[in-house]
């Protein structure tokens, strides 16, 4: 059956452009002099998971595919497809959600309401990724690098990201580890590096997805991994099994061709 036949609502396409306004637009807040910036409230929460500052540079890319994704879905081509459709309300939750995430943090905490945001958008991008997985047809050139590219590198850094803001969450509410936090976040590194590993092997090798959760891993190696060298060693596994489960998907043909083109 084809993809392509009846027009996707008004109301979807518009929704899915305001939702990436909320997502991006809601990050300049503190410069109108609303709340603290997210690096701040991270800050006063910091826990050995908590990455590099540089890290969030990521951020750049993935608001620039955003608004790249809500302008191409409103073209008339994209407008016809059942796809889109099919992940069109997928995607204003899960990055309505990221600007809510980032409304509620600069004006409160990395709290427990914000953990629960943050989890919320990743479930309706991993929703995402299983719509894309399950294609039984190639990809378009748009659907590969707007759909595909986009939402797999968003939903490997909010589950790096989600994984950040329950531990700052605990901290912020009293859970205290003392001299067992180290062992304590090396064993939730090696939990998210198991995670993520199953999620690339269940998503036929999803390369954006690995490259991005390895940046995350790069970045908490580079701060929590210089305060304990369980948490460095934990990067590293994390990291090789990452690493491994898309090498060895994308081995095959089938797969490389299916995310890449080629």
């Amino acid at each position: 059956m084809s993809d392509f036949g009846r027009p996707r609502s008004t109301f979807q396409i518009i929704a899915i452009i305001l939702a990436v306004i909320v997502q991006i637009g809601a990050t300049y807040l503190p410069l109108l002099g609303f709340g603290e910036n997210i690096g701040s409230r991270s800050d006063d929460i910091r826990t050995l998971i908590t990455p590099s500052g540089w890290a969030f540079a990521i951020w750049g890319p993935l608001f620039f595919g955003s608004i790249c994704y809500a302008i191409w879905q409103a073209l008339p081509g994209p407008r016809m497809s059942a796809f889109l459709g099919r992940i069109g309300w997928w995607s204003v939750g899960g990055l309505s959600a990221q600007g809510i995430w980032a409304v509620y943090t600069q004006s409160a905490a990395l709290t427990f309401v914000s953990a629960i945001i943050i989890l919320f958008s990743l479930v309706c991008l991993l929703a995402i990724m299983r719509q894309i997985v399950a294609l039984d047809r190639p990809m378009t050139t748009g659907e590969r690098w707007l759909v595909g590219l986009l939402f797999t590198a968003l939903a490997a850094w909010l589950t790096a990201a989600s994984i950040v803001n329950i531990s700052a969450a605990l901290v912020y509410h009293g859970f205290d580890l003392g001299e067992a936090e180290a062992a304590a976040t090396a064993g939730v590194v090696m939990v998210g590096g198991c995670i993520a590993s199953l999620a690339i092997a269940r998503s036929r090798g999803a390369p954006w997805y690995a490259m991005v959760f390895l940046w995350a891993l790069l970045a908490i190696y580079y701060r929590g991994g210089q305060e304990a060298s369980a948490i460095a060693w934990a990067c590293a596994g994390a990291a090789a099994l990452v690493a491994a489960s898309a090498l060895i998907r994308l081995t095959d043909p089938a797969n490389r061709k299916f995310w890449l083109g080629w």
